[in-house]
């Protein structure tokens, strides 16, 4: 009964509509979370490549220095001092850098997620609108009092919810949201 109200009423692809937001939400946040784990590995790479790099300008660095016969000196040895700090806080910032782009991918996996939820709730709550609209059109009409079991067949002053349709309009409502 509630399975031909629901297609009655609409309900039932309203319902689907709202499942059918979530699915599309869900299916963006795994996206979300992969764009997350791949912003990760990418600054991981981008990290090993920047020591590597650091390695050979500053074995270059050495070298020239090595060649200008300044091996021993305060000022190649703050010049490879700097240089190795600055190497560092360039990988440092690549990892700063990749964890701000996984933390927003995963923000946006988690509001994708919500908005899911949300269009699903949606959905419901429109589809159970659709119902009370659908079942008082049907009592307002008088159709209701022989497709409701148990409906009454004594006749009461017209202009009564309970005249048309047997039952008060609570238990009407019930019956159709929840089909008990």
């Amino acid at each position: 009964m509630s399975g031909i109200f629901e297609t009655l009423s609409g309900a039932a692809g309203i319902r689907a509509e709202g499942k059918s937001a979530q699915n599309i939400a869900t299916f963006n946040a795994a996206v979300a979370q992969q764009q997350a784990a791949a912003a990760r590995i990418k600054a991981r790479f981008a990290q090993k490549r920047q020591v590597k790099r650091g390695e050979e300008i500053k074995s270059a660095l050495t070298a020239k220095i090595g060649a200008a016969g300044g091996i021993g000196s305060l000022v190649a040895a703050d010049l490879a001092a700097e240089q190795a700090a600055e190497i560092e806080l360039g990988i440092l910032v690549t990892g700063f850098e990749g964890e701000i782009a996984a933390g927003q991918a995963e923000s946006q996996a988690e509001l994708d997620r919500l908005t899911g939820r949300i269009a699903e709730q949606r959905g419901k709550a429109a589809a159970r609108t659709a119902n009370i609209q659908f079942g008082i059109q049907l009592g307002t009409l008088g159709i209701g009092s022989g497709l409701l079991k148990g409906a009454k067949k004594t006749v009461a002053p017209a202009g009564t919810f309970k005249a048309t349709t047997g039952m008060s309009q609570v238990q009407f409502g019930r019956r159709f949201l929840t089909g008990f």
